[in-house]
């Protein structure tokens, strides 16, 4: 009797271990709930924008608040920081600004779901905040974006996303000629903190 219940204990464990498989999940992260733990590239391959992928990254809590440069560029280069921060994300304000960020699609510095950041993006864009110096004119120009935008800077508190956001106002100033009033527009669209956003009807 015993090695009958073995035998069946055996293939369910086998059987489990084939679904996490097809389904490309690893058997180390079923249950993780670290909060500055970040999902792997590949494990969840759903399109920016949609209904499926608001509804997985309206579960993730990667993207924590406070969460501090230094931090982030210790994580793994195919990690992602996903989620909102500080409010739960609304399926249309999430649609809208994704749907706004793909006329930027052929500037790579600028991410195509502020809710699914690529760690390597996030260093590339740190790197800029620290490696760009602006001259006077172009620091006017960051300045008056700061006074235009809803938040008040790149992002409503001193955390990872005010530093690199800082660093792609720096790169699409220096490199691309943006003016202020377009990216205190873009930083509304990468906003990452969640709800239904700023004056939105």
């Amino acid at each position: 009797m015993r090695k009958y219940v073995f035998i069946v204990l055996l293939a369910v464990f086998g059987l489990t271990f084939v679904l996490l498989a097809a389904q490309d999940i690893s058997l180390s992260n079923v249950g993780r709930a670290d909060p500055t733990d970040s999902a792997p590239v590949g494990q969840i391959t759903l399109a920016a924008g949609s209904e499926a992928a608001f509804n997985y990254l309206a579960l993730q809590r990667t993207n924590i608040c406070g969460l501090q440069p230094e931090m982030v560029v210790d994580y793994a280069d195919d990690a992602h920081l996903q989620g909102s921060c500080c409010a739960p994300m609304d399926l249309h304000r999430y649609q809208e600004q994704v749907g706004a960020l793909r006329q930027y699609a052929d500037i790579a510095q600028i991410p195509e779901d502020p809710y699914d950041m690529p760690a390597t993006l996030v260093k590339e864009l740190l790197g800029y905040q620290s490696s760009i110096q602006l001259t006077a004119q172009q620091q006017a120009v960051y300045d008056e974006a700061m006074i235009l935008s809803e938040e008040g800077g790149p992002c409503c508190c001193r955390c990872w996303r005010w530093y690199a956001f800082e660093g792609m106002g720096k790169y699409l100033i220096t490199q691309q000629g943006w003016e202020a009033e377009a990216l205190a527009e873009l930083w509304s669209l990468t906003d990452g903190c969640g709800g239904e956003g700023h004056g939105h009807a």
